[in-house]
């Protein structure tokens, strides 16, 4: 079985109920997720075979966080331990023309702390076919960005698939390199690319020209491309919103000659959208293993359309939620 492995920072979420502010709030919803995290749950969901990669504190705090990684299916047995606390992020959820808030308490973390040699990565990757890393995790701290490399070279060396994230967060980066130097040799070496003008642009200097979304789309895939001849495939998600719980949602597949499109969705009264972005990974991924370039990205643009309709980071629909929607059903009746 295909087995896709990823790395990056577990976190516990703490929300606030009912979208209050965070000055209103006297108790918070505790979740646990992490982009990486959130694009294997969604793998493992689907039936593919997926495994974690990170360093958590031997503390009951993150022996829940186990705990879920296992109830979902997701690999543990390349995690390392150590350090004292697992990070954090709070989330306000935005309601109506107030967008959600987001502050993270990542300092310090166990995995901030991490190391290279701390990870034998060629056992992490001898029955693996696949590598997935997002901007976040050399955002983290200057060791995480040295394990990341690390990561991509075995894995390049050993001929996986190297998928990325752009995941721009302009709250990390604060270690003393800027977030160019740091990612562009290791996006030289990725294969499938996830992209948004403007983490290109914070990350590379690289801006679309044009005037239409099609226009825009393709020449920001044309100069990825051109930046990162390696690359196979290059995708864009297009998110226009409307309020924070009324979001147009679709994506764009460029494979180096063609623009493939997807169908765009509208979606009304949003549950959660944090992990939007790496529900659509995680289902672009299994598509991309699954079916051809087009049928992959319809199921990556709908898988991710229902997740906006799911609490938490992860998504937790099945293939035959997706296929229902991809055929045209959004009615949301009851399945009896």
């Amino acid at each position: 079985m295909k087995k896709v492995v990823a790395l990056g920072e577990v976190l516990l979420r703490l929300s606030t109920k009912d979208h209050l502010k965070f000055s209103q709030a006297i108790e918070m919803n505790a979740d646990y997720g992490g982009s990486e995290l959130n694009v294997l749950t969604g793998l493992s969901n689907f039936g593919m075979q997926s495994e974690m990669v990170t360093r958590l504190p031997a503390n009951d705090i993150a022996t829940t966080a186990l705990m879920q990684m296992r109830k979902y299916n997701v690999g543990t047995s390349h995690i390392v331990k150590g350090g004292d606390r697992l990070g954090l992020y709070f989330l306000e959820k935005g309601a109506s023309a107030r967008g959600s808030k987001i502050i993270y308490d990542r300092a310090y973390s166990s995995f901030a702390n991490i190391e290279k040699g701390m990870i034998d990565w060629k056992s992490v990757f001898k029955d693996a076919t696949w590598f997935h890393w997002s901007g976040i995790t050399p955002g983290v701290s200057q060791g995480a960005a040295d394990v990341c490399m690390e990561a991509i070279e075995v894995a390049s060396q050993m001929g996986l698939t190297i998928s990325t994230d752009f995941n721009y967060r302009a709250n990390l980066w604060n270690y003393g390199k800027t977030p160019g130097e740091v990612m562009e040799k290791m996006v030289a070496k990725c294969h499938i690319i996830l992209a948004g003008d403007y983490a290109s642009k914070q990350y590379f200097d690289i801006t679309a020209d044009g005037t239409t979304e099609v226009e825009l789309q393709e020449s920001l895939c044309k100069k990825l491309r051109a930046r990162f001849p390696s690359s196979d495939k290059i995708i864009i998600t297009n998110r226009k919103n409307i309020s924070a719980m009324h979001n147009i949602w679709s994506a764009v597949l460029y494979d180096g000659t063609k623009m493939l499109s997807s169908k765009s969705y509208d979606i009304t009264d949003i549950v959660d959208r944090i992990g939007a972005g790496d529900s659509f990974m995680g289902a672009l991924i299994y598509g991309l293993n699954n079916y051809d370039d087009q049928k992959a990205l319809d199921f990556a643009v709908a898988a991710s359309c229902l997740k906006h309709t799911i609490y938490g980071d992860a998504n937790l629909v099945s293939k035959e939620d997706v296929a229902q929607l991809m055929a045209g059903d959004a009615t949301g009746r009851v399945s009896r």
